[in-house]
């Protein structure tokens, strides 16, 4: 009965989302471009961050059905945007890294398009739910604060774990440098000594008579 309960309660709430979560790569000197077909009066949500690659920068543009900008802007590493669609039709966002020469990003964004609508008829209206109606709102809105904080900290770890490697490269690089340098200066310091303590050769010159 419980397994049932919660089989339920899950069904509902991934059929009532409607959302774009993509994680993708940017190469440089790219621009990619999503398409959203969206109701007039709908309230939309676009929220983006920079995971991986260079300052973790990157232009973003979001455009109605007519090509009017929305949302312009340029090297940014995270942001949110809400707006209410004015129109029906295709809405389009981009990302752009066309000001970077060799710097690949990794960028994630969620789209979200409009409120989630009640699980049940009844949920809003004047008729009390049910003990197990009940139970699945809770559930349901206890699932989607999971889905965000999960989504927030994986990107932190990833962010965090590129830094790190990053980090690490430079150090290595630089210790790999440092032991080099010391190595001309220890052998420079070693034939400089040598060359106080030589004996120099001495030379002769016999005067005749």
């Amino acid at each position: 009965m419980l397994f049932w309960f919660l089989l339920l309660c899950v069904q509902l709430m991934l059929g009532w989302i409607r959302a774009s979560e993509l994680t993708f790569e940017l190469p440089d000197n790219a621009k990619q471009c999503f398409y959203e077909d969206i109701s007039i009066g709908t309230k939309c949500t676009l929220e983006f961050q920079v995971v991986t690659g260079g300052h973790y920068d990157v232009d973003c543009r979001l455009e109605d059905p007519d090509g009017t900008v929305l949302y312009k802007e340029m090297k940014k590493q995270y942001d949110s945007f809400t707006f209410t669609a004015s129109r029906n039709g295709t809405f389009k966002f981009c990302f752009s890294n066309e000001f970077s020469t060799f710097t690949h990003k990794t960028v994630y964004f969620d789209f979200q398009v409009g409120d989630d609508p009640p699980l049940f008829p009844n949920e809003n209206g004047v008729t009390a739910l049910t003990q197990m109606e009940s139970a699945c709102v809770s559930i349901h809105e206890a699932l989607k604060s999971v889905i965000d904080y999960q989504t927030h900290f994986r990107l932190r770890e990833t962010q965090g774990r590129s830094r790190a490697e990053d980090l690490n490269t430079r150090v290595a690089f630089w210790s790999i440098g440092e032991a080099f340098i010391l190595l001309v200066v220890s052998i420079s310091q070693v034939l400089l000594l040598r060359s106080f303590f030589s004996d120099k050769k001495t030379t002769t010159t016999r005067v005749g008579s």
